[in-house]
């Protein structure tokens, strides 16, 4: 006995829809192991079907679902990668800045200790000693007044240095903010989020210009 016209039409879209839930999950596994992004419409667009199909159909709709919050967790965690690696960069630059300035800080002490007795001992042998031992003295105090002059401007540029470092790890914290506060905000079963800026790491980092 042949199947009535409306069994076999159910039977036939039965066969369809399973056809296409079949080339969804190829297409999934395919963008996945391409590494390409998955979302509703590049899923559909590998797959054959159209975006109706995969919010209408049951099936297709769970397989859309888990494929895209699997590659938003992937994602997101790949951005905290990022944000942690840059971090760790501008956090030893600011370290390293630090430790810098608190060195200049420190020479700058001592040679300004070592100018005042140089000149307390240039008051006393003023009248006491010959010329040339004067002179000596005060060449060498006119050395370290240049020497502290040099030191004065290496520490205003480390300085320059730290507060830059400091301002570009604010920076990327906030970008990276940013960035999770976005991806938080998109519907995962709706239409796909806006694609992100390139990782920061390929972001320009404008080095801090030194001030006057």
């Amino acid at each position: 006995m042949r199947p009535s016209v409306p069994e076999a039409a159910i039977a036939a879209r039965k066969r369809q829809s399973e056809e296409k839930l079949a080339g969804v999950e190829t297409a999934i596994r395919h963008l996945r192991r391409e590494r390409g992004r998955l979302t509703v419409k590049a899923i559909a667009q590998r797959a054959g079907v159209s975006a109706t199909f995969l919010y209408e159909n049951a099936d297709a709709r769970a397989l859309v679902k888990s494929a895209v919050a699997d590659s938003r967790s992937r994602h997101d965690q790949k951005n905290q990668h990022e944000h942690d690696r840059i971090e760790a960069t501008w956090r030893e630059r600011a370290l390293n800045a630090e430790a810098e300035l608190a060195r200049a800080q420190k020479e700058v002490l001592t040679q300004r200790q070592r100018i005042g007795e140089l000149m307390g001992e240039l008051r006393d042998f003023d009248q006491m000693v010959p010329g040339e031992s004067v002179q000596a003295l005060t060449t060498e105090n006119t050395t370290l007044k240049h020497r502290v002059n040099q030191l004065t401007q290496e520490h205003r540029k480390l300085q320059e240095r730290l507060e830059g470092a400091r301002s570009n790890l604010r920076f990327a914290d906030k970008r990276i903010a940013d960035l999770e506060v976005q991806l938080l905000e998109q519907d995962p079963s709706c239409t796909p989020p806006p694609i992100p800026p390139q990782s920061l790491s390929t972001a320009r980092r404008s080095k801090p210009s030194s001030r006057p």
